[in-house]
């Protein structure tokens, strides 16, 4: 379900207009999708410095700069619950090349955000589940 929208105006320099609709003829989109979803994630950036969106073959998601998807590492941090690890962040920190910072970042992300990497998680998970009944 999407949520609710509402009616926004603002002055764009008319370059940079004509490029938002270059973009969204190319990507398929509306020229308001994409501007909402070009703010939604610079206000994430702003918010959580250190987060970029990346695009994808199952559409964009939230990165460390430079590092991995925040899902896989929440996944990690899961596990890492799971299997009885007293600190998960920082089991998963010295597990991987990841820094406590990086790991205590995507955990933030995941504190503002869970509905969507639980949703990318969830998805994994589905793939693996379906890839697996495929090979026996």
């Amino acid at each position: 379900m999407r949520p609710a929208t509402t009616q926004f105006s603002a002055r764009l320099d008319a370059d940079l207009v004509a490029r938002l609709k270059a973009r969204s003829a190319r990507d398929g989109v509306s020229a308001s999708q994409l501007a909402e979803r070009y703010i939604d994630e610079g206000l994430r950036s702003e918010e959580l410095p250190g987060i970029e969106f990346r695009p994808g073959p199952t559409g964009r998601r939230a990165a460390l700069m430079d590092g991995p998807d925040i899902w896989e590492i929440v996944r990690d941090v899961r596990a890492a619950r799971e299997a009885g690890a007293a600190d998960p962040q920082a089991t998963v920190a010295a597990a991987s090349e990841l820094t406590d910072a990086q790991v205590r970042l995507a955990a933030a992300y995941y504190t503002a955000y869970p509905d969507e990497i639980d949703a990318r998680i969830a998805a994994d998970e589905e793939l693996i589940e379906r890839l697996l009944a495929g090979a026996m």
